[in-house]
Order: C-alpha cells, then sequence, then structure tokens
C-alpha cells in the first residue's frame, strides 16, 4: 500500500506525521512551497527551518520520529501534466492543497484512476464541533466542516490537527493498517 502526499503545509505535514507517529514506514508527498513563520502555528515545521522547502524538510523530520522509515519526496509544482505519473503507484491520495484550483484539478485528474482520495474541506476558524468526515462513493473522503474557507477565516492549530488526524484515521482504515 503506497500512501501519497498532496502537498506538505498544516494538512499534509500533520498526515504525515500522525501517519508515522502511527506505524507507517513508506510516503510519498511533493510540495514546491518553503516553511514561513506564519507556517508555525499549525504546520510539522520548527523556526531554525524557515526558508527551507517544506517537502524536503518533512522528510528530514518524519525520519526524527522513524529513522528507518522510507519518506519519497519531491519540491515540486503540481499540475495537469505531472500529477498522475507523480501518484501513479500510489493506492491512497491526501490532497492537502490550500487553493481550490488545485484541488479541482487534483480530483479531476486522479479520481476516474479509482485510487482513494481523501480530501478536507472547511478547516479555517477557531470550532471543531462541525467537523464531519463524508464518504462519497466508496473512494472519495472528505473531512472539514465544509464551510468556513481557510481563505475567509484564520486557521488554528487544533482544528487544523483534528481534520488531519480523521484524514490520517481514514488513511489507516482503508489502507489496512488498523488492528482489530
Amino acid at each position: 500500500m503506497i500512501i501519497g502526499i498532496a502537498g506538505c503545509g498544516g494538512i499534509g505535514s500533520n498526515v504525515a506525521s500522525h501517519l508515522v507517529r502511527s506505524g507507517v514506514t513508506y510516503l510519498k508527498f511533493g510540495d514546491f512551497d518553503r516553511i514561513e513563520s506564519s507556517n508555525l502555528n499549525r504546520q510539522f515545521f520548527f523556526e531554525n527551518q524557515i526558508g527551507l522547502f517544506k517537502s524536503e524538510t518533512l522528510a528530514k523530520n518524519l525520519k526524527s520520529i522513524n529513522s528507518k522509515g522510507n519518506f519519497d519526496f519531491k519540491v515540486i509544482k503540481f499540475d495537469r501534466n505531472n500529477i498522475k505519473t507523480f501518484f501513479n503507484d500510489c493506492d491512497i491520495i491526501v490532497e492537502a492543497f490550500d487553493k481550490k484550483e488545485y484541488k479541482v484539478m487534483l480530483m479531476e485528474e486522479l479520481f476516474p484512476l479509482n485510487k482513494i482520495i481523501i480530501s478536507a474541506s472547511g478547516i479555517g476558524d477557531f470550532h471543531t464541533e462541525n467537523i464531519k468526515r463524508k464518504e462519497i462513493g466508496k473512494n472519495l473522503f472528505i473531512v472539514g466542516d465544509f464551510k468556513t474557507d481557510i481563505d475567509n477565516h484564520k486557521t488554528y492549530s487544533h482544528k487544523v490537527s483534528v481534520v488531519a488526524s480523521i484524514m490520517a484515521e481514514i488513511v489507516l482504515e482503508k489502507g489496512g493498517y488498523y488492528e482489530k
């Protein structure tokens, strides 16, 4: 089972951390962005890492959790020409983009391939009581409150973490990592 993560910010870095802490030893992820001080309130990065590439730094941080883990990363700006190739060997893909147009692009390009896709919608604002998990068909899962867009609401660590935790739970469940 190969798990891919599209984006290494608040959702992606936290999902990756939760998965590795739960025993997942192989992840494949990519992002083109660099760490900024404004990211530190909700992302699995540290002050001394500001300016570094998120994907490369996430791999190093995950190695601090499990030094034997295999974390295949790339500094990459996903587009319609490269996203299928990058995630071709992945069974489960965590969509962790900030921008709606990237979320749409991922869905349009990867959903027809019958891969399990886990996405977030509504991670802005402070409150967590309306976070839900929706299953759309057998291969699409969306987690969030479906209302509070990050373009209009500040993000808080605890809410991003709750959404990322539920997304990680779905990966563990669908990937067969969950022991009953």
